[in-house]
């Protein structure tokens, strides 16, 4: 899978809340074309679970539709769903050609999915990213974790501020969804 060039997603977890933000840049090669999208969307019964993703838009959106179906198919079974999702789209010959990553999380668990048949469940739970400015921004968040009591609300703005200031596929328009 090429680099994505496209987003960041960040998951912080801790205290008993999870967070998930994405920035709002689209871009076309080197073009911003959207700078308000939103890649962090809720799934499950009363919306318990959160999924972003990076990569192709239609792509992610593909995904997530197939995530959402999974989830209902296994009652709400979080991590059934993604192991059942991510054999499809390792094995399915239309869903490997999806270009996109995703995380998805509830309360308890995080998950990172690629079409490259990637499911990791990190051993830092608290603290997940993905796309372009993912590094920026997981570095910031666990300096922020490690280092301060900031609520997770507020490492991950913190975290997505930076990342933008570093990264050009990532602005500051950030979708954010707690649990």
């Amino acid at each position: 899978m090429s680099p994505t060039r496209s987003t960041t997603v960040l998951l912080v977890r801790r205290d008993g809340q999870t967070v998930m933000a994405s920035d709002g840049q689209v871009t076309l090669q080197d073009t911003v074309i959207k700078s308000t999208a939103s890649k962090v969307k809720r799934a499950g019964k009363g919306g318990s679970v959160l999924v972003g993703f990076a990569g192709g838009a239609a792509d992610g959106l593909a995904l997530y539709t197939r995530f959402e179906a999974k989830l209902d198919e296994y009652q709400g079974n979080l991590e059934r769903a993604v192991v059942e999702l991510a054999k499809d789209w390792r094995t399915d010959r239309v869903l490997r050609q999806l270009q996109a990553m995703m995380i998805i999380a509830n309360k308890e668990q995080s998950f990172l999915m690629s079409g490259t048949g990637d499911l990791i469940q990190p051993d830092e739970a608290g603290v997940l990213a993905i796309g372009s400015g993912s590094n920026y921004a997981l570095a910031a968040a666990r300096a922020l974790m490690r280092h301060t009591d900031l609520a997770p609300r507020e490492i991950v703005e913190e975290s997505m501020k930076i990342a933008a200031d570093i990264c050009i596929y990532t602005n500051d328009h950030l979708t954010i969804e707690e649990l």
